[in-house]
């Protein structure tokens, strides 16, 4: 089930966030994503439409969305390659005509998997936080 999260859920899913981050991102140090947390959770989720994707209870997904852009979409790591991200993208598509969200260069799982859900590379930039590059990629509705 997709739905909206609550407040109280920030916690969980600031966890999820930071597991799949270290996970996903083994070229950017631990400690960055540590620095991070306090901002995720006070911040970056509050200031977002974000929703889960929940199963028996339990949080194996969510996705964020703010101003035209998908900042956050992260899956719990034993959830990882089982339809969740599908799923999260596919909700969020039928809320907007366009999305766009950026993905580190060395990142290369995310970014064939984002390039499968249609998705298409327009730019790159290094990023503000960590001074990675990063590909720009947008989905707009046919």
């Amino acid at each position: 089930m997709i739905r909206k999260m609550n407040a109280v859920e920030v916690d969980t899913l600031v966890s999820l966030w930071f597991k799949s981050s270290v996970k996903a991102h083994n070229f950017i140090p631990e400690d960055f994503w540590q620095s991070q947390m306090l901002a995720m959770k006070e911040s970056y989720l509050p200031n977002s439409d974000t929703y889960i994707y929940e199963e028996n209870n339990h949080i194996l997904g969510f996705i964020s969305y703010h101003q035209g852009f998908v900042p956050a979409l992260f899956v719990s790591p034993n959830a990882q390659s089982q339809g969740v991200g599908s799923k999260l993208l596919n909700f969020i598509k039928q809320l907007h005509n366009q999305l766009q969200l950026a993905v580190y260069v060395q990142n290369h799982r995310a970014h064939s998997f984002y390039q499968s859900q249609g998705f298409k590379d327009f730019d790159r930039q290094l990023c503000e936080h960590t001074k990675h590059e990063e590909i720009l990629m947008e989905w707009r509705k046919t």
